[in-house]
């Protein structure tokens, strides 16, 4: 049986992404803030090892809210949110 959760997410989903330099990811919430996040950071997790590929990488699409890899990895947009940095 599938587990659903219901209810109001808690906090704000992400509308777009784009890779930029240095394995970073521009993101755009649905909030409207635009916020860097450096993904660098989750080369250290082997789960996220294919990330070091930047064909890969620059794969990246936005999927439920979050973002999501070709092959199924995908990040939690509170923490990407949590993690990022507001572009001014």
């Amino acid at each position: 049986m599938e587990n659903i959760i219901y209810g109001e997410p808690i906090g704000p989903r992400i509308s777009e992404v784009s890779p930029i330099e240095d394995f970073k990811l521009l993101l755009t919430f649905n909030n409207g803030e635009c916020r860097v996040f450096d993904a660098k950071e989750l080369f250290t997790f082997s789960v996220f090892k294919a990330l070091q590929n930047k064909a890969f990488f620059e794969a990246v699409k936005v999927s439920s809210g979050t973002i999501l890899w070709p092959n199924g990895i995908d990040y939690c947009p509170d923490t990407l949110y949590a993690e990022s940095i507001p572009v001014k």
